[in-house]
């Protein structure tokens, strides 16, 4: 299975400092200022990860836009964005003039006994939202003062630090809640190329599975449609005019790619391999692998 670029690698390759301190056992968690991972003379940005699978909450300090599969918000000066890894999208600088700062963090890092709630259950971080606030000035030194005193508090050397960065993170949260969302262009020219590339991201980001107790999350054509804030039609109707393929199509081909990697180079059982791919029983499995590939998985296997 191809590797992927993990937390220590990323450190390794870059002029990032990892905290001081922190152990796997309590999540991850960094903040970072724009500026410094921002190439001024090419305005490419250094994003912290080649594989999405941390959250990430930003304070954007310059020209730019966040574009979400069919929708488009501008940003003019200073806004806050939520990503989640579950929901893709694209953040294009205007220029080089990009300040502000942004934390990132895994999803054990404020796990249900630590923040009293799972992330996936905040409003902010739900399916189908757009969680791009534009900030007033006032709100601007509000949201700044957060974000410098996690970097501050970063550094120190007190025993129970974080804690404190979990509260102030859980802030920030609780402070775009309570935001109105910026208004999004609807439709642009371009709309139904960033539909396709967004499908193809959600679809790959679920790969490679590494676990037997690892499960794709999405599976049917509505998953993603729901992921995109789009209609299920609209997003058939895009990818059938884009890759040639129906959504179901595409879907299955790439789980069935993904169960001859499976088969081939791992011991899991059939079992194992069905539950991780999504089927809720062996027998279901092994009808679809044999139909789609001619033959039953344990023959393919050996």
């Amino acid at each position: 299975m191809p590797p992927h670029t993990s937390i220590d690698q990323f450190y390794k390759e870059s002029s990032a400092q990892l905290p001081e301190g922190i152990s796997k056992d309590i999540g991850h968690f960094n903040v970072f200022e724009t500026e410094k991972l921002f190439d001024k003379a090419t305005g490419n940005r250094v994003m912290p990860y080649t594989r999405r699978a941390y959250y990430k909450i930003s304070w954007i300090r310059g020209k730019s836009t966040a574009e979400y599969a069919d929708k488009v918000i501008d940003i003019e000066e200073n806004a806050l964005l939520f990503a989640t890894p579950k929901i893709p999208y694209h953040w294009v600088p205007a220029n080089g003039n990009q300040t502000g700062m942004f934390c990132i963090f895994t999803p054990d890092f404020l796990a249900e006994r630590k923040s009293g709630a799972l992330l996936d259950d905040l409003p902010i971080f739900q399916p189908g939202q757009l969680p791009v606030f534009q900030l007033s000035d006032e709100e601007v030194k509000e949201i700044e003062y957060i974000f410098r005193k996690m970097h501050k508090e970063l550094q120190a050397d007190y025993k129970f630090k974080y804690d404190l960065l979990r509260n102030l993170v859980l802030e920030l949260i609780h402070y775009g809640q309570k935001l109105q969302p910026m208004s999004a262009v609807s439709t642009s020219q371009d709309a139904s190329q960033r539909i396709s590339s967004l499908f193809v991201e959600l679809l790959e980001r679920q790969f490679p599975l590494e676990s037997a107790h690892q499960r794709l999350s999405l599976r049917s054509p509505k998953d993603y449609a729901d992921r995109l804030a789009i209609h299920v039609n609209h997003l058939n109707k895009v990818l059938k005019e884009a890759m040639g393929s129906t959504t179901t199509q595409i879907i299955s081909n790439r789980v069935m790619q993904e169960a001859k990697i499976l088969l081939k180079q791992t011991n899991w059982s059939v079992a194992e391999i069905a539950y991780t791919l999504g089927f809720d029983d062996v027998a279901h499995f092994s009808n679809y692998f044999k139909k789609q590939g001619g033959t039953a998985p344990l023959a393919f296997r050996s």
